[in-house]
């Protein structure tokens, strides 16, 4: 059995240097040349906080949320709207979810069939996936609010705008993930499904969900919290739930509403913590 000598350059003794030292150095100086422009651009300059005028400003802001607004015609109004951003949400990924999947296992190749080999299809594969690409792509370069502001228009006042809005942003952003979770993992079982006759289905459910099943209920659950936190911007387009409550509360400077509706956010982001920690559990 060899025995390194202390005296060997190539000992673990000697090896005291970090092999990729240079390319990291490297890596560091790159990325701050990119970043000092872009925060020089951007007016970045977190040391304003701290002086003593803004945080004498800030101080008295967030005395004025202090105590919490508690009372009984408040609190009755603030369930209306938490079930009401609830249902929103929930609602709009359900949605979002219905198109999502269709639209993802158009884009995962592990399920196309006409990649197993040449064939006169191959092409309109190609075809439906560079033209569900570009869906996807209007879906997501267009804010939820923006959505909002034109269902809005046409739905008038209240949740349904907000429904809609969420399922078509989510929905773009549901099936680009969806896909690229799917063609990350292992697909040699879905290949081999499809390449034995097997159909789409059974290649997805049987192929590729028991390998990425937790970590797409994962996601799916990160977009129901983001989809309850956009209803409040969207809220204060008139798309309803707590974000329109947030936003009479903020006109009428009653900071006491405004902490409450704070709280009973903190609270459903914790839920969707548990939740998420339960499906991902049940999963394994």
């Amino acid at each position: 059995m060899p025995v390194s000598l202390a005296g060997d350059p190539g000992s673990p003794a000697r090896q005291t240097r970090d092999p990729h030292a240079r390319q990291r150095a490297t890596a560091l100086v790159l990325a701050l040349a990119v970043l000092w422009p872009l925060a020089v651009l951007a007016d970045f300059k977190p040391w304003r906080l701290f002086e003593a005028g803004n945080l004498k400003v800030m101080g008295l802001f967030l005395a004025g949320f202090l105590p919490p607004a508690t009372s009984s015609e408040f609190l009755g109004l603030l369930l209306q709207a938490t079930l009401e951003t609830l249902a929103m949400a929930t609602a709009g990924m359900a949605l979002a979810f219905v198109f999502a999947v269709p639209l993802a296992c158009l884009m995962t190749h592990p399920l196309s069939i006409s990649r197993i080999g040449p064939g006169p299809g191959r092409w309109r594969s190609e075809s439906l996936r560079t033209v569900a690409r570009a869906v996807l792509t209007v879906l997501r370069a267009i804010p939820e609010v923006v959505w909002a502001l034109m269902l809005v228009r046409a739905l008038g006042l209240g949740p349904a705008a907000g429904v809609l809005a969420l399922a078509l942003t989510y929905g773009g952003m549901l099936a680009k993930v969806y896909a690229e979770i799917l063609e990350s993992g292992d697909t040699r079982p879905a290949r081999t499904i499809l390449e034995s006759g097997g159909a789409r289905t059974a290649a997805l459910f049987y192929g590729l969900l028991p390998g990425n099943a937790q970590e797409l209920a994962s996601y799916t659950v990160y977009r129901w919290e983001c989809a309850v936190r956009a209803s409040v911007v969207m809220g204060f387009v008139g798309a309803g739930g707590l974000g329109q409550l947030m936003d009479q509360s903020m006109k009428m400077l009653n900071g006491g509403e405004a902490c409450s509706i704070l709280i009973v956010f903190l609270l459903l982001v914790m839920l969707a913590d548990a939740l998420s920690a339960s499906l991902r559990r049940l999963l394994a």
